[in-house]
């Protein structure tokens, strides 16, 4: 049986906040919990971080019933501008992918750019707009 095909997916958001409160985010259960693998119609009802290099996160929301694993583990932490952490969703725990956060300070705020390489060539799209979806509601947790 063949390997099935991987790709990278890359996405990028302007934030209007400092580099490092966009970061701070990433690593604050209560912040994360809102916005990252939070989907609109799902009950985010468990959001745990252990923010160290070999910490492990778990995120578990409940969508129609079912709860969805998101665990992973931190690779490398360095504040404010890079966050990169392994990652499996439940259904999927045999396929572990990496996500690499970078943010790059800009004048009026930062850009944050996430690439997660791995994934199934067949989410591509699903995958980008999953992370899209996450950058924008990162935006509007921010904003508050």
């Amino acid at each position: 049986m063949s390997k099935p095909t991987t790709i990278s997916v890359r996405v990028t958001h302007r934030f209007r906040q400092p580099a490092e409160r966009v970061f701070d985010a990433w690593l604050d259960p209560a912040k994360a919990a809102r916005f990252l693998f939070h989907t609109p119609a799902g009950e985010m009802i468990r959001a745990e971080i252990d923010p160290r290099v070999g910490g492990r996160f778990v995120f578990v929301d409940r969508r129609n019933g079912v709860d969805i694993a998101h665990r992973g583990e931190y690779i490398e932490i360095d504040k404010p501008r890079r966050l990169v952490f392994d990652f499996a969703v439940t259904g999927y725990e045999d396929m572990l992918t990496r996500v690499t956060v970078a943010i790059a300070p800009q004048a009026d705020g930062c850009e944050l750019t996430l690439t997660h390489d791995g994934v199934l060539a067949d989410f591509a799209d699903r995958t980008e707009a999953g992370w899209t979806m996450i950058l924008d509601t990162l935006a509007s947790t921010l904003a508050v």
